[in-house]
């Protein structure tokens, strides 16, 4: 599957001028609401017309969809405005039900992506159609859950796949509502350049004046397009308020976002960044032989710890380090969560050498 240009036709076919628009309420609420933003978003760049047709909420009591009664709303939008149309299934019916209403896209949320049970049975359930699948991250933060979903419908003779990134889930204090983790979806994209790779600035933000430059980030990394929750009168929303745009903020977003070239053939340009590189090259040398002298160190305080009998882990050692490294980042221009997921992936590793040592 990693080389396969089949996995891309099905966007290719659609002819864009632009990166692939998907835009439509989070809910599909009431008939009205539903045909009011499909009409609107026509005048957009949007292609394809989204809307959440079952919301099962992460706790009961919310408003969770209409139901199928909405696959006739979203059927009837789609012959009025020629909008393709996408909803998300969770199981079979979902499926056979979408289907029977001519929803040309299916996406796996979040919470299906990471239940392999799951995913086979909608696999099973599609499996022989001409259906095109989108497949959502999992919540957490797990490359081998998403592509191995993914994998699942490829296997099942479903070639027209895409995957979505709408962020991951995590306990730590973050600006976002679920945090990007973008090295994650280009390590994907790395491992697999043929599949689609779409962003939903909705979910990672949580909130509407976050997602332009989501959006801006996500095509400065050759993303092929955007999932984009809009309605008419966001305020208003039965589902997830905050990060819903109008469609006129729509138009303004697309309409501003700059599209880079995926490379420069240009001499000067070629010449200037291969130095740069060069530097980084250098510096990344230096940091790796860094890092393996402060381990050595760290084997020596593992067998001083060893020969006292002393705990591996000092917690207020280990904070007085963090604290003073956040310091140390702020004053060269480093966010205090970069510094953090460093100083923690070595803190572990730091560990497992005391571990080592301890235990040998």
């Amino acid at each position: 599957m990693k080389n396969n240009k089949q996995l891309r036709k099905w966007l290719d076919d659609l002819n864009l001028s632009h990166p692939l628009v998907i835009a439509g309420p989070c809910s599909a609420e009431t008939e009205e609401q539903l045909l009011k933003v499909a009409h609107e978003l026509k005048e957009t760049d949007t292609s394809v017309l989204r809307a959440g047709i079952w919301k099962p909420r992460t706790r009961p009591g919310n408003f969770e969809g209409v139901g199928a009664l909405g696959l006739k709303w979203l059927q009837k939008a789609k012959e009025e405005t020629g909008l393709l149309t996408t909803t998300e299934v969770a199981n079979a019916n979902h499926v056979d039900l979408a289907l029977k209403h001519d929803v040309d896209i299916l996406w796996v949320g979040a919470r299906t992506t990471v239940s392999p049970f799951i995913v086979q049975e909608i696999a099973d359930a599609v499996k022989g159609t001409d259906t095109i699948i989108l497949v959502k991250n999992p919540v957490n933060p797990d490359l081998a859950l998403w592509l191995g979903a993914v994998e699942r419908f490829y296997e099942a003779g479903i070639s027209k796949l895409g995957v979505i990134h709408r962020g991951f889930s995590t306990y730590q204090k973050s600006r976002f509502r679920n945090n990007p983790e973008w090295q994650i979806p280009i390590d994907l994209q790395n491992s697999f350049p043929d599949l689609p790779l779409i962003l939903d600035p909705s979910h990672i933000a949580g909130k509407r004046d976050l997602i332009f430059d989501l959006c801006q980030t996500a095509l400065d990394l050759n993303y092929d397009g955007l999932m984009i929750e809009t309605h008419p009168n966001p305020d208003k929303a039965w589902s997830d308020a905050n990060q819903q745009i109008t469609p006129e903020k729509l138009a303004w977003l697309t309409k501003n976002l700059k599209i880079r070239k995926p490379e420069s053939n240009e001499k000067e340009f070629k010449n200037q960044i291969n130095t740069l590189r060069t530097q980084i090259d250098l510096i990344d040398n230096q940091i790796m032989t860094v890092l393996g002298k402060r381990m050595e160190i760290v084997d020596e305080i593992g067998a001083l710890k060893k020969d006292n009998n002393v705990a591996i882990l000092q917690v207020k050692r280990w904070n007085a380090v963090l604290n003073r490294m956040i310091l140390e980042g702020k004053e060269n221009k480093l966010s205090e969560e970069f510094v953090l997921k460093i100083y923690k992936a070595i803190h572990q590793e730091s560990i497992n050498h005391q571990k080592k040592v301890i235990n040998d």
